[in-house]
């Protein structure tokens, strides 16, 4: 069966331009956009993500080799798009919300542009590079701070467990610990949002090319969001009794500065199980499939 006919003879080489004109009209958004990434670090990741969704695309792009325009559904994405970039630029929405409406318009105008060269149905078998656009969004501040809030509570908790596995006599006092020879305090730049946002995004990619079912992409996901809180507490719980039995400049030296990514690989290694469980039968299954392949071609 022939595919449906698309007058757009470089669809990608378009689909850059389209990428390209909505940039220029988005440059000063963008531009503060960027500033904002590289002066939060709780927004760090944001400068990667064009980056990764531009590979996933690469990935997938001879799946995207029979394309068909598609304005109508287009129009969908884009009108939206269109009418939330003029409700911002009328001042019809608070300032703390402006750069987030803009990137949000940007991010559906660029979907636009994708299903008015690929088709609906091509955007909709390979929507995870575009969802991952929605990382170049910056998170309220209310959900950034219950974010953190949530971090702090239950890596407290789990440094709580940890005290209490290794007698380590520690009374708790909300976020804060008191020790023989010291108190700590389980402060919100302790949450490790950072590492824990890097940490969710490597579950999502892992998720997305390891599990063809929904309910085991589901399962790893939870469980990468429930190592955010334990790498954390554990990081907390091997500081403080670092500090207290060892030297406690445990607290403020290089392990305690630049330590994430040790304790980043903690949980990585700690997601090893969950994802050989749910891996078995996952090779089978493309075994089959490839073996199905060539009689329906």
């Amino acid at each position: 069966m022939s595919s449906a006919f698309n007058p757009v003879r470089h669809p990608w080489s378009v689909f850059a331009g389209w990428i390209l004109i909505c940039s220029l009209i988005f440059w000063k958004p963008l531009y503060a956009l960027v500033r904002y990434a590289l002066t939060d670090e709780n927004a760090s990741h944001i400068l990667i993500i064009p980056f990764l969704v531009a590979w996933l695309l690469f990935l997938d792009r001879e799946r995207m080799a029979h394309t068909s325009l598609d304005l109508k559904s287009a129009s969908m994405v884009a009108i939206p798009a269109v009418t939330l970039a003029a409700v911002v630029a009328f001042g019809l929405v608070g300032q703390g919300m402006a750069l987030r409406g803009w990137i949000l318009s940007f991010v559906l105008l660029v979907i636009s542009g994708f299903i008015a060269i690929f088709g609906i149905r091509c955007f909709q078998s390979d929507w995870f590079p575009f969802a991952m656009l929605g990382f170049l969004i910056p998170l309220p501040d209310p959900v950034l701070n219950r974010l953190i809030y949530v971090l702090q509570a239950g890596s407290a908790d789990v440094a709580e467990k940890i005290f209490d596995w290794t007698g380590v006599p520690a009374l708790r006092d909300g976020f804060i610990f008191h020790l023989p020879r010291l108190s700590i305090e389980v402060a919100q730049e302790c949450s490790g949002i950072r590492s824990s946002i890097a940490l969710l995004i490597l579950a999502l990619l892992v998720a997305y090319f390891s599990f063809s079912k929904f309910w085991k992409k589901a399962v790893f996901l939870i469980a990468g969001l429930l190592m955010m809180i334990v790498k954390n507490g554990v990081r907390i719980a091997t500081l403080t009794i670092l500090a207290s039995y060892v030297n406690p400049d445990f607290l403020f030296g290089r392990l305690h500065r630049e330590g994430g990514v040790v304790f980043f690989l903690i949980g990585l290694a700690l997601l090893l199980p969950v994802y050989w469980f749910l891996r078995r039968g996952e090779a089978n299954v493309s075994v089959a499939a490839s073996k199905v392949a060539p009689s329906t071609s």
